[in-house]
């Protein structure tokens, strides 16, 4: 469905943005009158990592007035597969920053404003009513349900983006014309059911495949131009190159846009809401929880201990801790793996970060391997702690 332009159009454009803008100005559906609304136009990106780096590269190339960008991270080496808006010489660099410069070097014509900031539940209204369209380039839930609630608070609508291994998804949830995030996903996924791209791993340019869509959707929200995809889910196949789209209905018992909304205002935790771990794995690692320091100091004295990684295989190809035995976490959640578990060590779990550690932890004391305990921090900690000389990932 079409949809009325988001903004008012600018007086005018300088002779320095119609030689810029020339290609947009001879497309009959953008031309003056629609350039002109995009230079009017405040968008506010959350984060500038694999989804928003190429978003923010065409937004500014498009001639979006004012870009926002939000992002509390710092550059890391592994971002540079993907993150094609930082270079090698922005490592350890704040993202927010680094992505400002690229982006003033690709339009210096446009205003950028920098929120060098996590976003919270203290901050996210007041940062969000400064701008007509949010553009969500988040990968935890925690932060799309807040992306979500915000959106739907102000009216404002919001352009959303995923990516996992192969897959892309993209859509426009606008309360006022059609569903939001909770119609699609009313609640999150169980804890520890969909991994991240940090644990299950990203192609590069699928970002730039779903960045994109989410800037061509952007602008015909903008502009007022085409069918954007209020109400459709996208979805793209990367490896069979096919793209299909669902319809997404809204939901007229939608806790936060149905009829009778019982969520009137943000959660106080987003965190605690969506779960990064099970409370049976809360449970399970406290008191059960040792350093990496503490796990080398057991190897040191040659306890009879029993390491166990958690991981994928490929994972354990790329860095693994000296003598641990590769169980995937598949395998103690549906049972399996305990018949490889000695009777007469203790067990140490271990995984990249310590989430799927203690989900495993959960399953083998509640086997009966009451002092089994898991690495907090995962194989990252041992190799910032232990053995800097291998690699991360």
């Amino acid at each position: 469905m079409s949809l009325p332009p988001l903004v008012e159009p600018a007086e005018e454009l300088t002779v320095d943005e119609v030689r810029r803008y020339s290609r947009h100005l001879i497309i009959p559906d953008v031309g003056m009158a629609g350039q002109k609304r995009l230079k009017n136009a405040k968008v506010l990106c959350v984060g500038a990592g694999g989804l928003g780096s190429p978003a923010l590269m065409y937004l500014a190339a498009a001639g979006v007035g004012t870009l926002g960008i939000i992002d509390f991270d710092v550059v890391d080496e592994s971002n540079l597969q993907r993150q094609i808006i930082h270079g090698q010489s922005d490592v350890g660099r704040l993202k927010s920053e680094s992505a400002a410069a690229s982006v003033r070097e690709i339009n210096p014509l446009i205003d950028v404003i920098i929120h060098n900031t996590a976003l919270t539940t203290e901050n996210v209204m007041e940062i969000f009513s400064g701008y007509d369209l949010i553009l969500d380039g988040t990968d935890n839930f925690a932060t799309r349900y807040m992306v979500n609630d915000a959106a739907v608070l102000l009216g404002k609508p919001y352009v959303w983006g995923s990516i996992y291994r192969f897959d892309g998804q993209a859509s426009v949830f606008w309360a006022e014309h059609g569903p939001c995030y909770r119609c699609l996903y009313p609640e999150p996924p169980p804890p520890g059911m969909v991994p991240s791209c940090a644990e299950g791993g990203v192609l590069g340019v699928l970002c730039a495949s779903i960045g994109a869509i989410q800037v061509n959707e952007a602008i015909k929200l903008l502009t007022g131009i085409g069918d954007p995809l209020v109400g459709r889910l996208m979805i793209y196949d990367a490896l069979e190159m096919k793209y299909r789209d669902v319809k997404v209905r809204k939901d007229p018992e939608c806790v936060l846009c149905g009829k009778n909304p019982t969520v009137t205002q943000l959660l106080d935790d987003y965190e605690a809401f969506c779960g990064a771990i099970s409370e049976e794995a809360a449970e399970a690692a406290s008191g059960s929880t040792i350093t990496a320091l503490e796990l080398k100091a057991m190897q040191d004295r040659d306890e009879p201990i029993f390491l166990v990684d958690v991981r994928e295989p490929n994972e354990y190809e790329i860095v693994s801790i000296p003598g641990a035995t590769l169980i995937p976490k598949g395998e103690f959640l549906n049972g399996s793996a305990l018949e490889k578990l000695p009777q007469d060590k203790r067990i140490v779990l271990h995984c990249k970060s310590g989430a799927r550690s203690a989900e495993a932890l959960a399953v083998v004391k509640n086997a009966g391997f009451a002092d089994a305990v898991h690495v907090g921090g995962g194989v990252l900690s041992w190799v910032k702690m232990v053995d800097p000389s291998l690699p991360t990932y």
